[in-house]
């Protein structure tokens, strides 16, 4: 099955979903080398758009992201990961997803505690 990467300049969104949990833990991006090699090694790689580089998740803190089953959606331009979180987080600010912010009272609030610590893992200012 062809996945169709015309609409985001050659990228498909990757929504990535815990396995066990059904959190949604982030959104990448991937070309189609991402794609083929997330595929390959069962582990998520996406398309960094700021670096123009491929990347492994995990490959800086050792946070990886083991892929148990890949879905596309309607239209073959989304792609969603489910996934087996190897280590404390997945959010490079040190929480468990990404997503750890709510709206509250027209505020965005930090809703979780952090599950390590971003410095030690990636230097000061992560």
């Amino acid at each position: 099955m062809q996945l169709d990467y015309t609409k985001f300049d050659g990228l498909l969104p990757a929504v990535v979903q815990d396995a066990k949990t059904g959190r949604v833990l982030m959104v990448g991006f991937m070309n189609d080398e991402a794609f083929r090699r997330t595929v390959a090694t069962g582990y998520a790689t996406f398309y960094s758009r700021s670096r123009n580089k491929l990347w492994i998740k995990g490959e800086s803190s050792g946070h990886r992201l083991a892929v148990t089953e890949i879905a596309t959606d309607c239209d073959s331009d989304t792609v969603l990961l489910k996934v087996e979180a190897l280590g404390p987080g997945v959010c490079h600010k040190g929480y468990e997803s990404c997503f750890f912010r709510k709206l509250e009272n027209g505020q965005w609030i930090e809703s979780e505690p952090r599950t390590y610590d971003p410095d030690a893992v990636y230097g000061e200012k992560a």
